[in-house]
């Protein structure tokens, strides 16, 4: 790929890109995250891309690898695109025969989802009653794209909001449609984004600044920022870009767990692809700004998810919290000024200056605005990763989605905000999940992490 110079040459590759895909042919989409990968995905890669080249199927058929798409109980998966019929739990005896299918325009019947309570055959993914009751802002894009492909973000509508940035050349309108989408960290504080932002651009540049994104994903249960850096790591990538025009920010730091050898893969080739692109270094898109990241991999130390401990891990220290203040934003790596958002926080960024904040806005509640990923785990019917809008109650997650108990046994209640979180009994699932509502209960948030006992 040559190194691109203008944001003209930016759309001028995007069409080209969207041009030469012709949407006549379908697509066998395999989710191959760490859960994908677990349960036997990468045997159905290798059957597939074998029986593609044997049978000469390649114009016929084509294949994508992608990230989690949240139904991790039903893994391996197949997603068949556009029509997107669901294929649950695939055996490597069944893939020759999907692919044969697919390349004919049929559906094989018998090895659609069944739906355990009506015993119904459903073949579209939009009509399992896990995926119907979502709000997949994030989640959906993780099935559009090869993680490892820089075209296939891109030809999704990636970059585009940095493209629109760039052209539009104005950090402070930036940060003020940040602060009126109500973004709030997704880390579990809650804390206002574009504040954040706004702060973290006042500071004096003239030593530089630091953004970092926190993917340092700890809690039990939780594992909807490492499904994102798997499956979709270009969109923290652009949102980190956007972060640092919008702030004045010289350097990012990608910090991960390093207990997440899939994310750190794919974040390593990411951050390459963005540099040879010209998306990253110097001068980006010619626009006269530049910007540099790096990841940095965590030893596995819990407290490490801690900003001021995660700071102190990225100098090269043991990863030990500090008082505060002074706080990051005035003094953080190295002594300059540091703002840090999680995974989540970050890939919500795009969206919001593709789609604007008004929209964003419109999801969820007043003050608690976008949806949320939540991992649903434990004593529940179906698990895997839920993104609904914020405000969403308790119960609507466990019984709407979740399906509700395993078996006869009733529900009892649910582990929010792992460690530092608390339970909430089944005789108040009528409570809107927001970080105000929980922190009220005597509960939090958190990063996302639901326990189903």
């Amino acid at each position: 790929m040559e190194r691109l110079t203008s944001v003209e040459e930016f759309r001028t590759l995007q069409s080209r890109v969207i041009a030469a895909l012709d949407p006549t042919v379908p697509t066998i989409v395999i989710p191959a995250g760490t859960c994908g990968q677990a349960s036997g995905a990468s045997d159905l890669i290798r059957v597939a891309k074998r029986y593609l080249l044997e049978k000469r199927l390649t114009d016929k058929v084509r294949l994508r690898i992608s990230g989690c798409h949240g139904f991790c109980e039903m893994e391996p998966s197949v997603l068949i695109e556009p029509q997107k019929m669901f294929y649950p739990r695939v055996s490597m005896n069944d893939m020759s025969r999907i692919i044969d299918a697919t390349a004919e325009g049929k559906v094989i019947e018998e090895l659609l989802f069944v739906d355990p309570t009506t015993g119904e055959r459903i073949r579209k993914q939009s009509d399992i009653p896990f995926f119907k009751k979502q709000f997949r802002l994030l989640m959906e894009r993780n099935e559009r794209v090869d993680p490892r492909r820089i075209l296939d973000y891109i030809e999704s509508g990636g970059y585009t909001a940095l493209a629109e940035v760039l052209a539009e050349r104005d950090p402070e309108w930036v940060v003020s449609e940040v602060k009126a989408s109500g973004l709030r960290g997704r880390g579990g504080a809650g804390f206002p984004t574009g504040i954040k932002w706004e702060m973290l651009a006042k500071q004096p540049s003239d030593k530089g600044k630091f953004i970092v994104c926190n993917a340092d994903e700890g809690d039990p249960g939780a594992y909807m920022d490492r499904s994102i850096l798997e499956g979709n790591p270009h969109s923290i990538i652009e949102g980190m870009i956007i972060g640092a025009f919008a702030t004045g920010a010289t350097d990012g730091i990608i910090y991960v767990c390093c207990e997440f050898p899939l994310a750190i893969k794919h974040i390593g080739m990411a951050l390459e692809q963005a540099y040879e692109l010209g998306l990253l270094g110097e001068n980006i898109l010619g626009a006269g700004f530049s910007f540099n990241m790096t990841m940095v991999k965590g030893a596995g130390a819990f407290v490490c998810g801690e900003e001021t401990a995660m700071i102190h891990s990225i100098e090269g220290y043991t990863g030990e919290p500090r008082q505060r203040p002074p706080f990051p934003i005035q003094k953080g790596i190295n002594g300059k000024p540091t703002a840090i958002n999680n995974v989540e926080t970050w890939a919500n960024i795009p969206i919001i200056i593709r789609d604007g904040a008004k929209a964003y806005a419109s999801i969820g509640t007043p003050n608690n605005s976008g949806t949320k990923i939540f991992s649903l785990v434990g004593k529940v019917k179906h698990t895997g990763l839920v993104e609904m809008p914020m405000g969403t109650t308790i119960g609507e997650i466990v019984y709407n989605v979740g399906g509700g108990a395993v078996g006869n046994s009733e529900i009892k209640a649910v582990q929010t905000g792992g460690p530092s979180g608390g339970c909430i009994p089944a005789s108040s699932f009528d409570l809107p999940v927001d970080y105000d509502t929980l922190a009220k209960f005597g509960s939090i948030m958190g990063s996302g992490g639901m326990i189903v006992m």
